[in-house]
C-alpha cells in the first residue's frame, strides 16, 4: 500500500486525472437512470421517493463501501481490476479461474454496450428540438470515429478528459441544486424505508430494481484504474463525484414531483431540468462526457485483453503501444470486435431505453465475480472469517437481487448481453482448456540424461553447423527437466550442431510488472538456461530481453558468443543466433474424449486468427525456424492394439 501511495500521491492534478479517466461511466448514469425507473408509468411520489432512496443506498452500499472502502485495498503492486485480483488469489484454488474468465467476458461485453447507450442517451437530447430526427446515424458516426481514432492513442485527448469531466460534474450539481432547493423535502428519500416499500409493493419492482442498478454501472472502473490514479486520489475525488451525482438525481426527483401524474412520453428528466436556452450546451457537454465514458471503457477492454493474453486466457494477439506513456495500449483485434459489437447493439435496439436491460446485466455479472474473488482475497489476508463471509453474504444478496431484476428484462435486451458474454467466456475457456490438455500430454525428461550427447553433438564436426547460438523456448518449470520434443529436435529429428544451446523459459508472475531473470549453466558455456520472470502486464519482447541478458553474460565473461569460423573469429565477429519454435501437433485425436476434441477443434480455429508463437513472444522472424513435432503421448494414455502375425 505504501508503494502504491508513493507512486500516486494526493495532488490536485491526480484528482483531475481521476475525474477524467475513472468516472466517465458512472458519471453519465444520470442520463438514463430516472428515465428507466419511471418507464411507462405515470409519475407519482411513491415511485420518485422509492427510486431516489434506492439510488442513494445503491451508491452508498455498492460503490462507496464495497469498492471505494473495501475492494480498493486489494491492490496488486498498485494495480487493480478483475484479472489483477485473480492474479492475487489464483493459487487459492484451481476453480478461481472460472469466475475470473466470466468477469472478464462480462466486462468485454460491457465494452460493446457502454458506447452505444451513453452516446445514444446524449444525442437523443436533440429530440427536444427535432422530434423527427433520426439519431441512429449520428450515433453510428460518432462511434465509428471514436474506435477509428484508437490506433493513435489517447495521450493528447486524455489531457482534456479531466477538465471536461470537471465541467460535467459541476453542471450536474448546479442543475440538480436549482430544483432541489425549490423542494428540499425530496431529501426525505434518503430514508431506506422508501426503498424497501417500493421494492416490496410496486407491481413492477423487478423492473425498477434493474433500472436502479444502472446508477452504479462504472463502479468497477474505480478498481480497474487503481494503477492509473492511486488510492487516495480515487477516494477523495469520489466524495466530489458522489455529491454531484446525488444533487442531480435529487434535482431530477424534485422536477418529477412537480409533474405528479404526468407521463414522460419519451422525455428525459435529465434534459427537462435544464433551462430551455441551456439545452444545446447541455447536449454538447453530455456528448463529450459520453465519449469520455466510452473511451475509458475501451481502454479498459484493451488492458483486460492484454492481461488475459499474458495469463494464457486469450489467444495471442497483436498489442501496440501508440506512444511512450506506460499503460497506453491499442489492441487492433479487440478494437474492431468491440466496434462491430457496438454497431450491432445500436442497430438492434436503436434507442437507449431499449439498451438498458443489456447494459445492466453485463456489469451485474462482473460485480458478482468481484464479490467472490474479494472474499477469497479477504480470507487469504487472514481477515476474520466472520467479516469475510459477511461481506460475501451481504453483497451476493444485493447483487443477486439486482441480477434477478436485470434478468427479468431478458426478452427486452438482456438476452444479447448473456449471448455476448457466453461467446467470449466460451472462447476464453476453450483457449485455457486446450492449453491444459496439450500441457497434460507433454512429456518431460531428465535433462541430465542428455547433457553428454548434447555436448558431443556440439563438438562433432561431422555434423554440419546448424547455428552458432541455438535458442529453444521451454515450458519446463524446473531446470533439471526438458520437453522430450526439444530433445527430439536436437538429437533425433536431425542432429543440430551449435556452439551454445540456450533454453529460455518465461514465467508470468502474479505481479503486474516484474523484470527479473536467472541463469543456470547446465553445461558450462555449452547449455545455458535463462528463466525470465515477467509481470502479467509486461510486454514479452523475448528477442530484446534475451539479447540484453546475453550481452551481460558476455561482459561478465560467463559465455563466449564469438563465431568459431576462423575468419570471423579472427575479426571478432559474433556468431549467428537461431530461435527454434516447436509447434506441437496432436496427431491422434482418438486419444481424447468428445468434449476435448471439440475444445481442441475450437483452439485450432482460434490459432488461425491469433499471432504465431514467434510474433507473440516478440521474436525477430528472420532468426526463427518453425518446427512441427509430434506431441508425445505417454504410454498410459495409449490404447494397446492387439496385432496378430499371420506369416
Amino acid at each position: 500500500m505504501q508503494q502504491q501511495s508513493a507512486k500516486h500521491p494526493l495532488t490536485a492534478a491526480g484528482l483531475l486525472i481521476a475525474l477524467g479517466i475513472i468516472y466517465g461511466d458512472i458519471g453519465t448514469s444520470p442520463l438514463y437512470v430516472f428515465k428507466a425507473i419511471i418507464g411507462q408509468d405515470s409519475i407519482n411520489p411513491e415511485l420518485v421517493y422509492g427510486g431516489l432512496s434506492c439510488i442513494f443506498w445503491t451508491l452508498t452500499l455498492q460503490t462507496t463501501i464495497k469498492y471505494v472502502i473495501i475492494t480498493l485495498r486489494a491492490d496488486n503492486k498498485g494495480e487493480g481490476g478483475i484479472l489483477s485480483l485473480f492474479s492475487l488469489v489464483r493459487k487459492r484454488g484451481k476453480w478461481i479461474v472460472f469466475p475470473a474468465m466470466l468477469g472478464g467476458a462480462a466486462l468485454l461485453a460491457d465494452g460493446m454496450i457502454t458506447p452505444a447507450i451513453t452516446i445514444s442517451s446524449a444525442i437523443e437530447g436533440l429530440d427536444i428540438f427535432y422530434p423527427q430526427l433520426q439519431t441512429v446515424p449520428i450515433v453510428l458516426v460518432i462511434v465509428v470515429a471514436l474506435f477509428s481514432l484508437q490506433r493513435f492513442g489517447t495521450a493528447v485527448v486524455g489531457r482534456l478528459f479531466g477538465p471536461v469531466m470537471l465541467i460535467w460534474f459541476s453542471m450536474l450539481a448546479i442543475l440538480g441544486l436549482a430544483h432541489l432547493l425549490g423542494n428540499p423535502a425530496v431529501l426525505m428519500a434518503i430514508s431506506p424505508h422508501y426503498a424497501v416499500q417500493t421494492i416490496a409493493s410496486h407491481p413492477n419492482s423487478l423492473l425498477i430494481i434493474g433500472a436502479v442498478f444502472l446508477c452504479t454501472t462504472g463502479a468497477e472502473a474505480l478498481y480497474s484504474d487503481l494503477g492509473h490514479c492511486g488510492l487516495k486520489n480515487i477516494r477523495i475525488s469520489w466524495i466530489f463525484v458522489k455529491a454531484c451525482l446525488l444533487c442531480n438525481y435529487f434535482g431530477q426527483g424534485a422536477w418529477l414531483l412537480e409533474h405528479d401524474g404526468a407521463l414522460l412520453s419519451g422525455s428525459n428528466p435529465f434534459y427537462m431540468v435544464m433551462p430551455k436556452w441551456f439545452i444545446p450546451y447541455g447536449i454538447s457537454v453530455a456528448t463529450l462526457a459520453a465519449v469520455i465514458a466510452s473511451q475509458a471503457m475501451i481502454s479498459g477492454a484493451f488492458t483486460l485483453v492484454s492481461e488475459a493474453v499474458r495469463l494464457n486466457l486469450w489467444p495471442k494477439v497483436r498489442i501496440v503501444h501508440p506512444n511512450l506513456l506506460k499503460g497506453q495500449l491499442y489492441v487492433p483485434s479487440a478494437n474492431w470486435i468491440l466496434l462491430i459489437g457496438c454497431i450491432i447493439v445500436i442497430l438492434v435496439f436503436r434507442e437507449s431505453a431499449k439498451m438498458e436491460a443489456a447494459y445492466g446485466l453485463a456489469i451485474n455479472i462482473s460485480f458478482i465475480v468481484t464479490t467472490v474473488l474479494m472474499t477469497v482475497f479477504l480470507l487469504q489476508k487472514r481477515v476474520p472469517k466472520i467479516f469475510a463471509f459477511s461481506f460475501l453474504v451481504v453483497y451476493l444478496a444485493i447483487e443477486l437481487t439486482f441480477f434477478v431484476g436485470n434478468v427479468s428484462k431478458f426478452t427486452h435486451g438482456g438476452w444479447l448481453t448473456l449471448l455476448i458474454t457466453a461467446i467470449i467466456f466460451s472462447l476464453m475457456l476453450c483457449w485455457w482448456w486446450a492449453r491444459k490438455i496439450k500441457n497434460r500430454h507433454t512429456r518431460f525428461v531428465d535433462i541430465g540424461k542428455y547433457t553428454a550427447i548434447i555436448s558431443e553433438i556440439g563438438k562433432d564436426k561431422s555434423i554440419p553447423l546448424y547455428s552458432s547460438q541455438l535458442v529453444y523456448l521451454t515450458s519446463a518449470n524446473f531446470d533439471f527437466e526438458i520437453e522430450e520434443s526439444i530433445i527430439y529436435s536436437i538429437v533425433k529429428k536431425k542432429p543440430k550442431r551449435a556452439d551454445v544451446y540456450w533454453l529460455v523459459h518465461v514465467d508470468v508472475t502474479d505481479s503486474p510488472y516484474t523484470g527479473e531473470y536467472e541463469i543456470t549453466q547446465l553445461i558450462p558455456g555449452r547449455l545455458i538456461r535463462i528463466d525470465f520472470r515477467l509481470g502479467f502486464r509486461d510486454e514479452q519482447r523475448i528477442s530484446v530481453l534475451f539479447r540484453e541478458v546475453v550481452e551481460n553474460l558476455v561482459a561478465n565473461g560467463e559465455v563466449d558468443i564469438k563465431s568459431n569460423f576462423d575468419t570471423l573469429r579472427k575479426h571478432g565477429i559474433d556468431g549467428d543466433f537461431r530461435f527454434i519454435v516447436l509447434e506441437r501437433i496432436l496427431s491422434n485425436s482418438s486419444e481424447f474424449n468428445f468434449a476435448e476434441r471439440i475444445v481442441l477443434d475450437i483452439y485450432s480455429a482460434l490459432k488461425v486468427f491469433s499471432l504465431s508463437e514467434e510474433r507473440g513472444f516478440g521474436l525477430d522472424s528472420s532468426f526463427v525456424t518453425i518446427e512441427r513435432v509430434p506431441l508425445m503421448v505417454p504410454s498410459s494414455f495409449r490404447k494397446k492394439e492387439q496385432l496378430r502375425r499371420t506369416k
